[in-house]
């Protein structure tokens, strides 16, 4: 007889990750918050702090701080691809993108809080409901 195949990698990594008793999806989406705050500062914040380095400098230190989100938002993406598909999944992550960034721009970097942010985040919202459509209960 032979032995069957182990379940892939993300799919036991999912498994281990519901033993702290939260949903996959949660954890997606924790994951997902923590790393792009790592991945704003990466693409940004040498604009602030860098501005007088050179660029190479500033890639560099970017490249680190990268690092860090890549260390989280790997494992988000394989925990939350085991509940949504892929299209939900990127959409999932422009949402909180957008969250993440507003703040970043408006706290950290100085820079006024236009009304084209709450424009962005609409369609960003249209974009969820037509990704995530064909999951909501019917009325």
């Amino acid at each position: 007889m032979i032995a069957p195949n182990p379940p892939p990698r993300f799919v036991t990594e999912a498994k281990s990750s519901m033993a702290l008793n939260l949903p996959p999806l949660s954890i997606t989406i924790g994951l997902l918050l923590v790393s792009n705050l790592f991945m704003t500062f990466a693409w940004y914040a040498h604009l602030r702090d860098l501005s007088q380095k050179p660029w190479l400098i500033a890639a560099l230190v970017s490249w680190g701080i990268a690092l860090f989100e890549y260390l989280l938002q790997v494992p988000a993406n394989r925990i939350g691809y085991t509940t949504v598909n892929l299209g939900q999944l990127k959409i999932l992550q422009e949402v909180i993108t957008l969250s993440v960034f507003v703040p970043f721009a408006v706290f950290y970097m100085k820079e006024p809080l236009r009304l084209d942010f709450l424009w962005a985040a609409l369609c960003l919202m249209g974009a969820v409901f037509f990704m995530f459509r064909p999951h909501l209960p019917v009325a």
